[in-house]
């Protein structure tokens, strides 16, 4: 009797061992923090990964957009791209609006930056395109007069579904607060292939919309075969912008949701929510 309460005890301590294991998120770091080696850059009027002015760098361990080596911003409007697609996922960055707007950046860029999801390649963007057909996760900065919302919505060569309805605006501000001066603020974008995209800011949810696609305007320079109206958005890359004002991102990191769903297989995750059997690793026979 004591050897099988024995073994109960233990069995039911490696259930819950398992289960937490099974639970536990494992958040992969898409920036190292020492180099940009994963990432590759496209400015507007360059070839891709022609780094114009050392838009893009590594200072003091963070991800650093600056403009102190243009005489002036002349639109070129740059973006930074992970090497992977990903397509159920969250990402999530720590970033703050630093020193002043580059010469002749537009008004409406000041504080201003984005999280590109669901982006077409950077090798399949035209020399002279000024955005990437994606998602954008409006990054925004407080001006220290009014109201400024940050995570919003803005679609280049892209629509959403709001509400049931086609939403074909550029952009719409989301029900986040201001965030003033040089504070650190983190994002979260939560996206579920073509299906649902909800944005958080400091882990309060402040936007939600539906079934990501191509379509509509707002995007110039692209290869018009690209523009397929209508067609679901079920994956792509994801880039950090650089759009005239300089802004450091300490933190990116994303957490897949896409993965082994065999509760038997060494790598399963309670917490995904599209499965990928060819990720399944399991013990080798013999061994426990």
């Amino acid at each position: 009797m004591k050897r099988i309460l024995l073994l109960l005890i233990l069995l039911s301590g490696f259930q819950l061992s398992a289960q937490k294991k099974a639970d536990t998120k494992v958040w992969k770091q898409l920036f190292n923090g020492k180099n940009l080696n994963d990432w590759e850059v496209k400015i507007r009027g360059y070839a891709l990964n022609d780094n114009f002015g050392n838009t893009f760098r590594v200072k003091d361990g963070k991800m650093a957009v600056s403009y102190d080596q243009y005489d002036k911003f002349d639109e070129r409007f740059g973006h930074i791209f992970y090497k992977q697609k990903f397509s159920d996922y969250i990402i999530a960055t720590e970033y703050r609006f630093v020193g002043d707007q580059a010469k002749e950046g537009p008004g409406w860029a000041i504080r201003n930056s984005g999280i590109m999801i669901h982006c077409q390649s950077p090798e399949s963007m035209g020399k002279d395109q000024d955005f990437p057909i994606s998602i954008e996760v409006q990054l925004l900065g407080g001006t220290g007069k009014g109201e400024r919302s940050t995570c919003n919505l803005c679609t280049p060569g892209t629509n959403v579904v709001m509400d049931g309805k086609l939403f074909t605006p550029h952009c719409i501000n989301s029900k986040s607060k201001t965030y003033n001066g040089d504070q650190w603020v983190r994002a979260e974008v939560l996206v579920l292939g073509d299906s649902l995209v909800r944005h958080f800011v400091n882990g309060e949810m402040v936007l939600e919309y539906t079934k990501p696609q191509i379509g509509g305007g707002n995007v110039s320079g692209e290869d018009p075969s690209l523009l397929q109206d209508g067609k679901l958005l079920k994956e792509g890359y994801i880039s950090l912008q650089s759009e005239s004002h300089p802004i450091e991102f300490r933190k990116v990191e994303i957490l897949n949701l896409a993965g082994c769903m065999d509760p038997k297989a060494l790598n399963y995750k309670s917490y995904f929510v599209k499965s990928d059997a060819s990720q399944c690793k399991y013990a080798k026979k013999g061994k426990k």
